[in-house]
């Protein structure tokens, strides 16, 4: 990050989009602590910090009367946290914009850190309001996004905001950058062979994913429930199995599409199958396209998750995104287990890991080993649009 901040106030746009439970106290504080080394180099380098984040979908969840719910969305508990992490008073306005927040900005001194109320609490930063946006940017001299999870959508605060600013005076902070620097690991020139395994439960979400990691990858593993959509396409007997009927077409066409850029595609060739979609619904191993008419596909069996880790030892570069079945069920968990133990002893040997996507993140946390792999994203729609090849617009506005 080259920006000059001593003796500037710095506006940051951080991700503390974080869980609270019933009695408001920050329970994965994952997001929070990733801020820190931005926060950390502004206070450093002689600065005061001004941050703003979004937490929550507060204008989807009115009250009765119409209003917010100002307490069950306030960032208050959030100062309190970071406050404890950092080991200094974070002060904190409840409000985004207005005579508070421009008088508690005014008056901050060099070291000082301020935490801005919910910034959708405001109708206006959804829509990417630009008085809204100027409002914020009176705040301060310089602004620095780091909220990577957010960099995908165009609102006020992590997109309008940066025109209001010169070349000079935006920045990314190093979170960003991090993201930037790793997904460019996969996308530019990775080290071969490259594997993507790609999961989740509908091949209509992974359209755009699937069709660039065509021209990318040497391998590509396909599992979760958009798998039988495939397995349907070729032929195969999906039973009750999740099957986009109105994708077949798109998933015989990927496949010939694979072939022809030399992709090679391995589908699971054995599944685990329940009776329900229930944890303890009877279940089966049966091949993937032999599934009973009542029964349906909810993780990928045994041959596969041996053939998906001999794939993942051989590769040189790995992007994992979604899970291999329903693994919050334990009874379904094993796919994605053993997928991600692979891909943690595949780097252990060397090989650059990129786990992106709600899902995937889940597991490697679940199980412990988000330091086994190489990097871990914090944005999941962010990541994937990345990855997707498309401009995301709030990278878009500090580069301008």
């Amino acid at each position: 990050m080259n920006i000059q901040v001593t003796n500037k106030k710095v506006l940051i746009r951080v991700d503390f989009n974080v869980p609270l439970n019933n009695d408001l106290v920050v329970t994965d504080d994952t997001r929070i602590r990733a801020a820190i080394p931005t926060i950390k180099y502004v206070l450093d380098n002689g600065g005061a910090v001004i941050l703003m984040s979004h937490l929550g979908r507060p204008q989807k969840k009115l009250k009765a009367d119409g209003s917010v719910d100002r307490k069950k969305y306030s960032l208050l508990p959030v100062a309190s946290h970071l406050s404890d992490l950092l080991g200094q008073a974070v002060q904190f306005v409840e409000e985004t914009v207005g005579t508070a927040a421009s008088s508690a900005a005014a008056e901050l001194q060099n070291g000082d850190i301020l935490l801005l109320e919910n910034t959708r609490f405001q109708v206006e930063e959804k829509n990417g309001d630009e008085a809204f946006a100027r409002q914020l940017a009176n705040l301060a001299d310089i602004y620095i996004n780091d909220a990577f999870g957010t960099a995908h959508r165009a609102h006020a605060s992590t997109t309008t905001v940066a025109q209001f600013f010169g070349k000079e005076a935006k920045s990314f902070g190093f979170l960003i950058q991090k993201e930037l620097e790793n997904s460019a690991k996969v996308l530019n020139n990775p080290t071969r062979p490259l594997t993507a395994i790609i999961g989740g439960a509908k091949v209509s979400d992974k359209i755009l994913l699937l069709e660039q990691l065509l021209d990318k990858a040497d391998h590509l593993l396909i599992g979760g429930g958009m798998a039988y959509t495939f397995i349907r396409a070729l032929g195969g007997e999906t039973g009750k199995s999740l099957v986009e009927e109105d994708k077949l077409e798109l998933a015989l066409s990927l496949l010939e599409k694979a072939k022809e850029k030399g992709t090679k595609i391995h589908l699971p060739e054995d599944s685990i199958i329940a009776d329900a979609f229930a944890a303890d619904a009877n279940k089966r191993t049966v091949n993937s396209n032999d599934v009973p008419k009542d029964w349906m596909g909810l993780d990928i069996g045994p041959k596969a998750r041996k053939t998906f880790e001999e794939v993942v030892y051989h590769s040189k570069t790995i992007l994992w995104n979604g899970p291999m079945g329903v693994f919050e069920m334990s009874a379904f968990a094993e796919g994605t287990k053993a997928v991600a133990l692979a891909v943690a002893k595949s780097t252990e040997q060397g090989t650059f890991s990129l786990v992106g996507g709600g899902d995937s993140v889940a597991a490697i946390n679940q199980l412990d080993l988000a330091e086994k792999v190489s990097f871990v994203s914090t944005g999941g729609g962010a990541m994937l649009e990345l990855l997707e090849g498309k401009e995301l617009p709030g990278i878009k506005a500090i580069k301008e």
